[in-house]
């Protein structure tokens, strides 16, 4: 029965391992179960065909055992009416469903046997399937949400990149200032020297002489004929 073997492969399968080589695991959770629909409508199937069997085979031994009980009956019956030769008919009749019986009764304890062997198989795949389809939503939801990490993650990770372009314009702004201050500064300390001369060079005129002195110079000319 290739079917119970592909059964038990498939049960024995770590889904883990079926989510890992999935492109798409959700996907992949879905093909699963249908998959295992399709396996038990096939187990189904053989073991209504198995059950069946088992059927055919207890109605054969229930209609010989009731052959065996009638060849059983008239044998009475018949030493009852005083006929023995008829009695001894019946009998042999008897002994001939026996082993006609015994072959039937090992048959039916086979079939009996498959048949339960079956149906245990058709309720495991059933129990199992009913498992995995609660579990399904489950699984669904943590893939759902190992999605959205990995989007945060990619998320987080241009944020790091964005945080870096922003302290690198923060460099380049605090590089330019640094420029245009150290422009400013040179522009007013050129300022401030060219003041400086025109300046100096004004209070050259402007300056006013001491009275006592500018008297003393006068004096000192006359007293050298220079007037």
């Amino acid at each position: 029965m290739g079917i119970i073997s592909r059964f038990k492969d498939i049960m024995s399968a770590n889904i883990n391992a079926l989510l890992d080589k999935a492109e798409d695991p959700e996907k992949m959770i879905d093909q699963t179960m249908r998959n295992l629909q399709n396996d038990l409508a096939k187990v189904k199937e053989e073991t209504a065909a198995v059950m069946a069997d088992e059927q055919r085979c207890k109605r054969e031994l229930d209609e010989c055992n009731a052959e065996m009980a009638k060849m059983q009956t008239y044998a009475e019956k018949a030493l009852l009416a005083g006929n023995e030769a008829d009695a001894m008919k019946f009998l042999q009749q008897k002994n001939t469903l026996a082993a006609k019986q015994t072959s039937l009764q090992q048959t039916y304890d086979v079939a009996a046997a498959n048949a339960m062997k079956m149906r245990q198989m058709h309720d495991k795949l059933v129990n199992d399937i009913n498992e995995l389809d609660a579990r399904r939503d489950a699984v669904k939801a943590k893939i759902k949400v190992a999605k959205t990490q990995e989007k945060m993650n990619k998320l987080t990770a241009n944020m790091t990149d964005s945080a870096s372009s922003i302290s690198a314009f923060e460099r380049y702004e605090a590089k330019a200032n640094a420029m245009l201050d150290k422009a400013n500064a040179m522009s007013e300390l050129n300022m401030t020297a060219q003041e400086s001369g025109v300046d100096s060079l004004a209070a050259k005129y402007d300056a006013v002489p001491d009275a006592a002195v500018k008297s003393e110079l006068e004096a000192l000319k006359a007293q050298m004929g220079l007037q």
